[in-house]
């Protein structure tokens, strides 16, 4: 069979806008998801000697609830796949919330349940790459912290914080890469990312080995891409 690249040629189009809602997807869903995460770390250690310590009283009850909602979360999304997730949010939740409520009516967009799909599955890895940077910051250095008054807060925010993202920055970024292939996917709900357009082009003329030759390469394209850009910001940031 002859290799045609007219065909990958009149197929370039369709397969850039497959690419940007990718993008689109991907980016929205890792920066969602980088925000749950770093609560469901932090609260998964609340309490703890890496966070400033133990809590008492009422805030003690607390803390130990908001541990195990977030063991609760993290194992539940993990022990699940990214698939099986897509589907439950875009057919199953919309009936569980109907059935609890009694609001009928209730749908969400594919793309929207897309996006809510990467932003709680990458979520949940990040809060473990969260969690790990915190526990490995020397405990010299939050014992020098409490030791000056600061507040908790302060102590997250000013010394534990900045050592903790630049260690997780390598993971994280294998994470965003992971995030970003998971998208393809989401072809199971009607999205139409890079994969769904491949299909759709494939399906009219019949040339699989040339356009899921360049769907690849342009997955390729952009997971490179991403991988340079963030080993630019490890630089920049002096991992230590």
């Amino acid at each position: 069979m002859d290799f045609e690249f007219s065909v990958i040629i009149e197929s370039i189009p369709s397969l850039l806008a497959g690419s940007k809602l990718t993008w689109y997807i991907a980016i929205i869903g890792i920066l969602g998801g980088l925000v749950l995460g770093t609560v469901a770390g932090l609260l998964r250690i609340s309490g703890t000697h890496a966070v400033g310590g133990e809590f008492y009283g009422f805030s003690q009850v607390l803390s130990k609830i908001a541990q195990k909602l977030a063991v609760a979360y993290i194992e539940l999304i993990r022990g699940t796949p990214i698939l099986v997730q897509a589907m439950f949010i875009y057919f199953a939740l919309p009936m569980l919330i109907t059935g609890v409520t009694g609001i009928k009516g209730i749908r969400f967009e594919a793309l929207t349940a897309a996006i809510i799909t990467i932003m709680i599955n990458a979520g949940a890895y990040m809060a473990e790459i969260v969690r790990g940077a915190v526990l490995s910051i020397d405990k010299g250095l939050i014992e020098a912290g409490m030791a000056m008054g600061i507040s908790r807060l302060q102590l997250i925010a000013n010394i534990i914080a900045p050592l903790a993202f630049r260690r997780a920055i390598p993971p994280l970024g294998n994470q965003f890469i992971i995030s970003l292939k998971d998208t393809s996917l989401f072809i199971v709900i009607g999205v139409g990312e890079l994969t769904r357009q491949g299909q759709e082009i494939m399906a009219s003329n019949f040339r699989a080995l040339e356009i899921w030759s360049a769907v690849a390469f342009c997955y390729l394209i952009m997971t490179s891409a991403l991988a340079l850009t963030l080993k630019y910001i490890e630089k920049r940031m002096k991992i230590i």
